[in-house]
């Protein structure tokens, strides 16, 4: 899929692998590797953003993968999130969407929410957003109708 089709059709939550075509380096050629897995990996679908202008210039919609989370003694310490421009070269598919009776926990509104985290249960979103304190984060099931969806149009199902 192309990174458009990722925007315009990939649930928030779903995972995303990413990648450029070229064959995996070597585990012992690391700096080769760290560059690799820049541009071939795969990721949680937390956010999707629109194009828009500013003034006289133009820039195009994107989304971000959130890639893992660092920290110790179960305190994250740093968040790993990757951005792609809808104008990508690189090839998207869709490994995973979120299962039917997930729960999403987001924030902000409309076109520019960001998903924060996917509870298993509506009890489980309820305590993470207990926990967590966002004011304005929303509930959002993951339903089967949003699953039907992808059949009636026609979107590959993983």
């Amino acid at each position: 899929m192309s990174a458009q089709h990722i925007h315009d059709l990939a649930p928030l939550g779903a995972i995303i692998r990413y990648a450029d075509g070229t064959a995996r380096p070597p585990a012992h050629h690391r700096r080769k590797l760290a560059l690799w897995e820049n541009t071939n990996n795969a990721g949680r679908l937390i956010r999707k953003q629109p194009g828009g202008r500013r003034g006289i210039e133009g820039f195009a919609a994107t989304f971000t993968l959130h890639k893992g989370d660092f920290g110790q003694g179960g305190v994250i310490l740093v968040r790993v999130h990757q951005t792609f421009d809808i104008r990508s070269r690189l090839t998207f598919t869709i490994i995973e969407r979120p299962r039917i009776g997930t729960v999403r926990v987001l924030s902000g509104e409309g076109d520019d929410r960001e998903l924060l985290h996917l509870a298993d249960d509506l009890i489980a979103a309820e305590r993470w957003h207990e926990l967590n304190g966002y004011r304005d984060a929303v509930l959002e099931p993951v339903t089967a109708d949003e699953h039907a969806a992808d059949v009636v149009e026609g979107r590959a199902v993983a």
